[in-house]
């Protein structure tokens, strides 16, 4: 099956933070975008616009200044990423917080800005994933300090706020902080929350919000070392979510799943010469 191959590739946009941005490494195995990019091949382009450290109040500010024009490229599909860092403690030493009620309009800000609605993506919302507080004191301990800046119940109320932004706005929401924590054990209206230290340490969360005391120590580049145990994705927390981001297309933009998009050029049998 193949289409129109004038013009610009078409997109998929992913908006996110170190999540995000990382998604790219696949020096422990399985990589995220490499495969998501991988099952559109010949379809469309996978953009990467992951920036560490940054918060919703950062990337409204940032989203002008990457975000194509229809003239240089078709966005066809928008994952937009934000939380994990907006829902650090207030006052914690990373000042990254950023209060519930306005991280919800960040989010409304983002979906309905101009250089967003001039392109009008698919969009899908993900909500921020949940942390793992053992793995951040462990985190901690080696960066030299015993202060949380983020905990499990604090995380879980900018997830939910980001499924009911996506309710208020009829954008479909991947629910990633649901689909890790029911895979820790965790189910609907439960108080007790895996990862949280005042619960037996969870060995599912460890397994995938990890990337491991070597990586942290070596890594220079991404904002601090405290953030890698508990908060960041290893190989297993990223095939999660690429199954989760391929379920979401698949029942909230049919239209957008990779066996719905013909390559942009023919088949070498079929292609002129």
């Amino acid at each position: 099956m193949t289409g129109d191959s004038t013009g610009p590739y078409g997109q998929i946009l992913l908006f996110g933070d170190s999540i995000t941005e990382m998604s790219s490494q696949g020096d422990n195995g399985f990589a995220f975008m490499p495969t998501l990019q991988n099952a559109y091949m010949r379809r469309l382009d996978v953009i990467n616009r992951g920036f560490s450290g940054y918060n919703t109040a950062h990337a409204i500010k940032a989203l002008p200044l990457f975000m194509p024009s229809k003239e240089q490229a078709r966005v066809r599909v928008m994952v937009i990423w934000f939380g994990a860092n907006d829902a650090c403690l207030p006052g914690s030493a990373s000042q990254q917080h950023v209060p519930l009620e306005e991280f919800k309009q960040n989010l409304r800000d983002i979906v309905e800005h101009d250089s967003v609605r001039g392109q009008q993506p698919s969009t899908i919302l993900i909500t921020p994933p949940p942390v793992d507080e053992y793995g951040l004191e462990a985190a901690g301990l080696l960066n030299g300090t015993t202060e949380l800046s983020r905990t499990a119940d604090h995380t879980k109320k900018y997830a939910d706020a980001c499924v009911e932004v996506g309710r208020q706005m009829k954008v479909p929401v991947l629910d990633l902080w649901s689909v890790l924590m029911t895979r820790a054990g965790w189910k609907q209206g439960d108080s007790h929350l895996p990862g949280s230290k005042g619960e037996p340490k969870s060995a599912v969360l460890a397994e995938m919000l990890s990337d491991g005391e070597d990586s942290i120590l070596s890594r220079t580049t991404f904002d601090s070392p405290s953030v890698s145990i508990g908060l960041h994705f290893n190989p297993e927390g990223y095939r999660v979510l690429f199954q989760a981001l391929m379920n979401t297309i698949e029942t909230n933009w049919p239209k957008d799943s990779p066996q719905s998009i013909p390559f942009r050029f023919p088949l070498w049998t079929e292609a002129p010469k």
